[in-house]
């Protein structure tokens, strides 16, 4: 092998490891941030006071009740069907709150045309193959031409 063939031998290696160097940079640098976002959405809680004042709430991150306190002076003379109802509805405010939360943590992390950031703000499974059901229509579709 000629000293030409040796130098271009070398310089690809170089522009190799430096290729894997970045590649590695970039992937330690996202599982960093992947986990700080995790503790961020472990930490993260919701309380929600009803409009009435008669109940609080916290919530975590996918809405599941942490802490409920009732008012018991106000509450124990009230209709248990009434209590039952403003408990539900606190809840369910939080939980938005806390989808909301969530969508807003994720999204300093994914594209905002992603698929899992569309699923965290429809529930809808359809969003987390959207793009894929882009992509196989497309061949289906060149495939009749």
């Amino acid at each position: 092998m000629g000293p030409v063939a040796v130098t271009a031998n070398r310089d690809a290696n170089r522009e190799l490891r430096d290729r894997l160097a970045e590649v590695h940079e970039r992937y330690t640098r996202m599982r960093s941030d992947l986990d700080d976002l995790q503790r961020r959405l472990d930490a993260l809680r919701v309380t929600v006071v009803s409009a009435d004042g008669l109940v609080r709430v916290t919530v975590g991150p996918r809405g599941q009740l942490i802490d409920l306190k009732l008012i018991r002076r106000a509450t124990r003379n009230m209709d248990n069907e009434y209590v039952s109802r403003t408990i539900v509805a606190t809840v369910h405010s939080a939980a938005e709150q806390a989808a909301e939360r969530v969508q807003t943590l994720m999204g300093d992390y994914l594209p905002a045309d992603s698929g899992a950031l569309r699923y965290l703000r429809d529930n809808n499974f359809g969003s987390l193959l959207g793009r894929s059901d882009e992509i196989v229509q497309d061949l289906a579709g060149r495939d009749d031409k």
